[in-house]
């Protein structure tokens, strides 16, 4: 009796699907992630075997090729520079939209809340204009001082006070090895984080507007920053910071900006594997993409699509989110060959990188640190089943077809 052409077809149909199930070829790069040369070290394909391998040599890789810091060594003539420029910057700034509390003794004229004007002056009745943009209260109050004798308004000079009441949010530029370089607005806060009674207060300041909270507003500083020289401009002239102290254990200026200020964090060229920690510089977190479908899904509800974007901490490396994905575990016989795959991109080039690791390897070899990857923000993970899962949805097809063709 001839076969049916249905259920031929259907039998070659399931000698594919199985055909299929085999290893697929590893992901091809322009980068050259085979070598160890690519934005991390740890991208390479892990060796067979790793009985005498050298272990834990990816972030000595990494640092073969980093440029000296522009900084110069701590201590060094250049270091000291930027001592000197952080102190220089140091104390409260006045800027653009800030409130102050003046008060010339017990004059009423003069006497209330301003603001500073758009063009950064402070602008009182019967007075020029006086430059408070970028300057300290206390310069403000020397001007005034001088004005109203200049002015013939006072004989000698009377008492004066001007305090700050309340920060403006200022708008600052964001460039270099960032991850997300553009202006950027701090400072300013919300109804529900104001303190009434700082705010009541001559004198609060805060914190939402110093030079971390706009490399943070600017998604952190990427692995292959140098901070030991991030520029910040202001009024045309340059200042060299050094914010090292930040991963070092030391003190690290952080300095008050104002409206107008661009910053400007240089890169080393290479992948610093000790700045992949928290901390006030550092991204807030990693956006994590997902992926962990056995079938492919018939809709965007089935798959989840908008509740797979997950945020890890800054620091997680890729076997931990393959554990978050569920990618680890469960039973052996069908779980136990699955691969997980990363997809990324080159802060600094651009160029996409895409790696994959057989799950149960990385976890059972020793060096298993030297090819475990750092997550970086906008990475996407997706994971592959088993061999014996593939065998198990091709034939599952093949019976579908089968019975679609007995049927005729």
């Amino acid at each position: 009796m001839p076969i049916p052409i249905s259920l031929r077809l259907g039998a070659c149909l399931g000698l594919g699907l199985l055909a299929g199930c085999g290893a697929a070829p590893a992901p091809e790069n322009v980068a050259p992630v085979a070598s160890g040369g690519g934005y991390q070290a740890q991208y390479r394909d892990p060796p067979r075997q790793s009985d005498d391998a050298v272990y834990l040599v990816s972030a000595r890789m990494n640092a073969e090729r980093c440029r000296p810091a522009a900084g110069g060594p701590a201590g060094s003539g250049k270091a000291a520079g930027a001592v000197q420029a952080a102190r220089a910057l140091r104390g409260e700034r006045l800027s653009r939209n800030d409130l102050v509390d003046v008060r010339v003794g017990d004059d009423e004229t003069f006497n209330g809340d301003y603001v500073i004007s758009r063009d950064g002056m402070l602008k009182l009745p019967f007075l020029p204009p006086i430059p408070a943009q970028g300057r300290r209260p206390e310069d403000v109050e020397a001007d005034l001082a001088r004005l109203l004798v200049r002015e013939e308004l006072y004989d000698t000079a009377p008492r004066i006070s001007v305090r700050t009441a309340d920060f403006a949010s200022v708008n600052v530029a964001v460039s270099g090895a960032v991850f997300e370089p553009h202006s950027v607005e701090i400072g300013g806060l919300s109804a529900e984080n104001i303190d009434r009674a700082r705010q009541g207060a001559l004198g609060a300041s805060t914190e939402a507007r110093n030079l971390s909270a706009a490399i943070r507003a600017a998604g952190g500083v990427r692995p292959d920053a140098d901070l030991s020289a991030i520029a910040l401009y202001r009024n045309g002239r340059k200042h060299v910071l050094d914010l090292r102290g930040v991963f070092e254990g030391r003190h690290a200026v952080d300095v008050m900006l104002l409206t107008g200020d661009e910053i400007v964090v240089p890169s080393r060229q290479c992948f610093q594997d000790d700045l992949m920690r928290p901390s006030p510089v550092s991204p807030p977190g990693v956006s994590l993409f997902l992926s962990n479908l056995t079938q492919p899904a018939t809709g965007n509800a089935p798959s989840a699509v908008g509740r797979d974007v997950r945020q890890v901490p800054y620091g997680t490396r890729f076997m931990q989110a393959v554990v978050d994905t569920n990618c680890v575990g469960g039973a052996r016989a069908t779980s136990a060959h699955r691969s997980a795959v990363l997809f990324t991109r080159n802060p600094v080039t651009g160029v996409s990188i895409v790696i994959e690791r057989q799950i149960e390897d990385q976890l059972r070899r020793a060096d298993r640190d030297d090819f475990d990857p750092y997550l970086l923000p906008g990475d996407a993970i997706a994971c592959y089943d088993s061999s014996v899962t593939n065998v198990a949805e091709a034939a599952r097809v093949v019976g579908a077809v089968g019975a679609v063709a007995l049927m005729r």
